[in-house]
């Protein structure tokens, strides 16, 4: 084979490398519906699933998790804090995908299949149910729509505490599902959030 041969070869090889890790990424890609409206609904269910659907994504199993000055909060599946987001005495004010806030503040549907979530450690079952949305259902406890936020990259984290967005603020939830309003959690928006 000559040079030139080897070059195109090599060349082809990455092409088709790349080629297929676009075709993986988009086959493994999945999109999100709008999560919420500005009124709850019905409260349809109660909280029994199987231990295979609860680790099917992040909204199908919660917990409760010590987290930094916020003490014990709940979490999801991937131990991510999870917020909720009140304004004006208005329980559940919408976050939606066409207002740009899903995209920092992540909604966690149920995925195809699973008709509620797991109530993990810590976790009063009786205040964990969901709600049907846009054709998807999406957990709730204590009537409280979850969101993850985008800021927080890791388990134990809960850089949304306080953050006055998208019409609201964003509070992490205790065990009771009472919103956790820490001393000096009043950030703003201007975060870039």
């Amino acid at each position: 084979m000559t040079e030139f041969q080897h070059r195109v070869l090599r060349r082809l090889t990455v092409v088709v490398a790349l080629a297929g890790m676009v075709l993986l990424g988009a086959a493994c890609s999945s999109s999100s519906k709008t999560a919420t409206s500005s009124s709850l609904g019905a409260n349809t269910s109660s909280s029994s699933s199987s231990p295979a659907a609860a680790s099917s994504g992040p909204g199908t199993m919660f917990s409760t998790a010590q987290v930094g000055k916020l003490g014990t909060v709940l979490v999801d599946g991937r131990g991510h804090t999870v917020y909720m987001l009140t304004a004006d005495g208005r329980t559940n004010t919408p976050c939606t995908d066409d207002s740009g806030c899903t995209k920092v503040w992540p909604d966690l549907p149920l995925p195809d299949g699973v008709a509620s979530a797991t109530a993990g450690a810590g976790v009063q079952a009786s205040l964990l149910s969901t709600m049907p949305a846009n054709g998807e259902t999406y957990p709730t406890y204590h009537g409280w729509l979850l969101y993850e936020f985008a800021g927080d990259s890791a388990a134990g984290q809960a850089n949304g505490e306080g953050i006055h967005s998208f019409g609201g603020t964003w509070y992490a939830l205790n065990a009771s599902g009472e919103p956790v309003m820490a001393a000096g959690s009043a950030s703003s928006s201007s975060s870039g959030y």
